[in-house]
């Protein structure tokens, strides 16, 4: 079994009902688990090679040992942490999404800004969080120092598509902030056309009163 920062845990070999027993534990410590409901399963034989090779989602290895485990469970458990931020992006770019399509629309924006700063700022939070936690383009300390390790996480990082699916990830959160902070930059706008119409509205008032009480 192995904890990672992010939340997730890897188990090797270990029954269903321990596997859920284990789980229990973990959605007891961080309750945020109880919402990202994510898994990754991944198959690992142990037969005579000369490399270690994926066979149609299988990894086969001549020896997995404590050390090629570790690189394994850190590997799947980056892929799965990065299954439950996508979902998070998608959301969050689907609802940038139609305020963009709102101001395309109609031409307007919100004019509450308040909220399109906490929009922001979960964007941001999230773009950091991804940024500190899952460490993505580092290498697990195994990795480095054995050719053998270094070939099963490269084998592994190409399969689960990692690299990639981090920079998808990394620009979706980068047009999420870009548009937004468009966006409230047209409320602010609009927030300030009002107020100096308001302004003048009030001025016009005055005159009018003035003129008012000299007849």
């Amino acid at each position: 079994m192995f904890v990672y920062p992010f939340g997730a845990m890897t188990l090797h070999n270990v029954p269903p009902a321990e596997r859920e027993h284990h789980l229990t534990r973990l959605r007891a410590a961080k309750p945020v688990l109880h919402e990202a409901n994510t898994s990754e399963d991944l198959v690992v034989r142990e037969e005579p090679v000369a490399r270690p090779d994926l066979r149609d989602g299988e990894l086969v290895v001549d020896s997995l040992g404590a050390e090629g485990a570790s690189v394994v469970a850190m590997t799947v458990a980056q892929s799965a942490a990065m299954d439950y931020y996508e979902r998070i992006v998608d959301e969050m770019f689907s609802r940038t999404d139609h305020l963009v399509e709102r101001l395309e629309v109609s031409g307007r924006a919100p004019l509450a800004t308040r909220p399109l700063h906490r929009f922001i700022g979960t964007a941001i939070g999230t773009r950091n969080e991804v940024l500190s936690i899952l460490h993505l383009l580092d290498k697990p300390d195994e990795a480095w120092d054995d050719p053998g390790m270094d070939r099963i996480y490269g084998e592994l990082r190409a399969e689960f598509d990692l690299g990639d699916r981090y920079r998808a990830l990394e620009l979706k959160l980068r047009a999420v902030q870009d548009s937004l902070e468009l966006v409230l930059d047209v409320a602010r706008d609009r927030r300030l056309v009002l107020l100096e119409t308001i302004v003048v509205l009030l001025i016009l008032s005055e005159i009018l009163l003035a003129l008012v009480r000299m007849h």
